[in-house]
């Protein structure tokens, strides 16, 4: 599987979809990605991994890093996660939408999940402007 960063924009919301394996070899393309979008002065940031099969650690990292500068640049962060993904989806496997799963039950088993604004689809997280900074 491809790791994959593709950008967009929805309204005020820089959106970034992550797609394939976020771990130790892929995991700095996302911390980067991130931080060109706050360069370019883009503090709203939509992260759609619903389609990310496998997160480590280091991709857990990532996203705490995204999420502290973000919010240093009194910017939002929203993370889109579908709650269940399809019947065999694992590490490498084909299961098509639904890896985000994997990412969700990550960071539920680490207790960090509390910390982001999780949604289960872009337009729910685009839906709400966001606040000013």
């Amino acid at each position: 599987m491809t790791f994959k960063v593709t950008d967009d924009r929805v309204g005020e919301w820089s959106v970034l979809r992550v797609a394939g394996e976020l771990d130790l070899v892929t995991s700095p393309v996302l911390r980067q990605r991130v931080h060109e979008a706050v360069a370019q002065g883009r503090h709203h940031l939509v992260l759609d991994l619903s389609d990310v099969l496998f997160c480590d650690s280091s991709g857990v990292g990532v996203l705490i890093a995204a999420r502290r500068l973000i919010r240093s640049c009194r910017g939002r962060l929203r993370l889109i996660l579908p709650a269940a993904g399809a019947e065999g989806t694992s590490r490498g496997g084909e299961g098509g939408r639904g890896g985000g799963a994997h990412v969700n039950r990550v960071l539920g088993a680490l207790g960090v999940r509390r910390l982001f604004d999780v949604y289960e689809d872009l337009a729910t997280a685009v839906a709400e402007e966001p606040l000013s900074a």
